[in-house]
């Protein structure tokens, strides 16, 4: 077919000729040989949802606004053979037009399951067969072109960890205090989502300000493009549903939009070829994202080792095991070494520490991927001790790093990929005594200082073959919140050489965290100072009786977000997760901890 393509307004070819200069390929292609976009196998499902951003639109269930059935100009009256008109919706942004409309414009036929149609393209969304548009993700037809999801951002040291669409919707329409902060480029998703345009109230700016924003502003809330999150936010889980998990059930989210086509005939086959032309089909591919659970002291002896014995191997497991099965890579510092003649000594005090091969199962109860073997205590039952336990690791296929039979082994980083991410795994002991450090030829702990050099060498190497790099050191144990300002030092020093993920594995109280702003060398990235216990038998205070654990969401190779995650320990052996109140002690207190910039 030769159909022409008529603008019926001069702002339109304006627009138009603005387009073309910036995909001039693309179109001069398209001049020379007529596009004629062939019937797909996809169900032709009529999709009838549209938002109404008018006055009388009411706030529904979760805060989005009533959505209206609208129909398409003739969509039901025409002919088997007539010709079809497309459009876009005019709410459309710059970023998705600059690629659409050339394409739409140039479209000269489809074949339909009635036959091929001759295709128009009109300037007026409101005459049209089919119109492209952003919907509601959770409301959008099966003729879906791409998704965009958006988590709600705060800084990172809120305590809060929750909202809900109610909330959002309020505060997008100008009823509730607080404020909200919304990016200008994705104001058309967020329009159709909410079902108006926003309030004055709502702070719209440019995406790569919206943190500066929030800084000003710490009560708003502000709603980001996945992709774009880093550290320095924290993301709040929508009607109970957390955007960073690895387990999201994509179509109960609430806060996503999906630009789609409305209308009859012919909807299902120009969506299908227009996905297929789009920069990105989603902005959260499930395929390209890892999430890291990083854990603190683990060393099931004493009376954590009685308990086990008397109530079972996984008893310590029991309850936080599914959380953290779930992560892609679940990370245990392991600080004493497993054999397989171990006895329970639930000795008080009793500092010569050792795990039985038995209790292994806890550890493989929370999904244990990778073992760090810094800990002081790893050479406790001697050299041949440390042997022997590093041989049976082996046995068993567990990755190690931090330790090994001698110094080589010991500070050599472990490599790991998944979904496409690539890590180093790095652990060093920063601590006394010396008996626990490895040598040219004796098992142990890889010594930082003695190494610390050849260390950074390490680093400087391995940084630009992966895309997150986690150090963690064994350090100075101290039984205080706030970091000791020389552990301030050493930490953000390793930080400085492009460490992505920096964390203490030596504090038996949970200690201050410093997530930090990307720079022009270094991706963005997150200081953990202590993690506080996970599987030890310190029942002798409420801050040793606390823990936690950072969970990492890394996506196409960068570190998005880091979830504090918080335990409390009952029966000297079996954390669990702490209430509420006790959670909001927990972080109130290592916020209050942060170092100084």
């Amino acid at each position: 077919m030769n159909g022409s393509k008529q603008l019926s307004r001069a702002w339109h070819r304006m627009f138009f000729s603005l387009v073309f200069t910036v995909t001039g390929v693309l179109l001069v292609s398209a001049c020379v040989t007529p596009i004629r976009v062939p019937l797909t196998p996809t169900p032709n499902v009529v999709p009838t949802f549209t938002p109404t951003p008018d006055a009388t639109a009411q706030s529904g269930a979760e805060g989005a606004a009533s959505v209206a059935i609208t129909t398409p100009a003739a969509e039901t009256e025409l002919p088997a053979s007539a010709p079809l008109t497309v459009s876009i919706s005019p709410l459309l942004n710059e970023r998705e037009t600059a690629w659409l409309l050339p394409l739409l414009m140039w479209i000269n036929e489809l074949d339909t399951e009635s036959g091929p149609r001759p295709v128009t393209f009109l300037d007026r969304a409101g005459n049209a067969n089919l119109i492209v548009e952003f919907v509601p993700h959770n409301l959008a037809p099966a003729n879906v072109i791409l998704d965009h999801f958006f988590a709600p951002a705060v800084p990172f040291a809120t305590v809060n960890d929750e909202t809900s669409m109610a909330q959002l919707g309020a505060r997008w329409r100008g009823e509730e205090d607080g404020g909200l902060i919304v990016p200008l480029e994705h104001l058309a998703e967020l329009t159709a989502i909410f079902g108006a345009a926003p309030a004055a109230t709502v702070n719209v700016t440019g995406v790569d300000l919206i943190f500066d924003a929030l800084q000003a502003a710490p009560q708003s809330i502000a709603i980001l493009p996945f992709e774009t999150l880093h550290p320095r936010f924290k993301v709040l889980s929508v009607d109970g549903v957390n955007l960073l998990s690895n387990r999201l059930d994509a179509a109960a989210y609430p806060l996503a939009a999906s630009l789609s086509v409305r209308g009859g005939v012919g909807a299902d086959v120009l969506a299908a070829w227009a996905a297929e032309q789009a920069p990105e089909r989603t902005n959260r591919r499930a395929e390209d994202l890892t999430t890291l659970m990083m854990t603190g002291v683990t060393a099931m002896s004493r009376v954590t080792a009685l308990r086990m014995e008397q109530r079972g191997y996984t008893y310590p497991a029991l309850i936080i095991s599914d959380t953290l099965a779930v992560a892609d890579i679940t990370h245990i510092s392991n600080e004493v070494p497993f054999l397989d003649d171990c006895v329970a000594n639930p000795t008080e005090n009793n500092l010569v520490l050792c795990s039985h091969t038995n209790y292994w199962a806890t550890l493989e109860a929370v999904g244990t991927d990778i073992v760090g073997l810094s800990g002081n205590h790893v050479n406790d039952f001697g050299r041949d001790g440390a042997r022997r336990s590093i041989n049976w690791y082996r046995e068993n296929n567990i990755p190690i790093y931090g330790g090994g039979m001698n110094i080589d082994e010991a500070c050599a980083p472990l490599f790991w990929e998944h979904n496409g991410n690539t890590f180093a795994f790095i652990a060093v002991l920063a601590f006394e005594p010396q008996f626990a450090w490895a040598t040219e030829d004796q098992p142990g702990a890889c010594h930082y200082y003695t190494h610390k050099q050849r260390i950074f060498d390490t680093i400087t190497e391995v940084r630009p073959q992966v895309d997150i790099l986690a150090v963690e050191l064994q350090y100075l144990e101290t039984y205080n919140p706030f970091p000791t300002p020389q552990q301030v030092i050493e930490f953000r020093e390793l930080r400085d050489l492009g460490v992505d993920i920096v964390t203490g594995v030596q504090s038996h109280v949970p200690q201050a965290m410093e997530p930090y702003a990307p720079t022009a060398e270094h991706n963005a990235g997150i200081i953990v100072y202590g993690l506080g216990n996970l599987f030890f038998d310190q029942m002798w205070s409420w801050q040793t009786r606390t823990g936690l654990m950072a969970r990492h969401t890394i996506y196409q190779g960068k570190l998005l977000s880091t979830e504090i995650l918080t335990t409390v320990l009952e029966d000297f052996a079996q954390p669990r997760w702490a209430t509420p109140t006790e959670r909001a002690d927990i972080l109130t207190r290592i916020f209050g901890a942060a170092p100084s910039r």
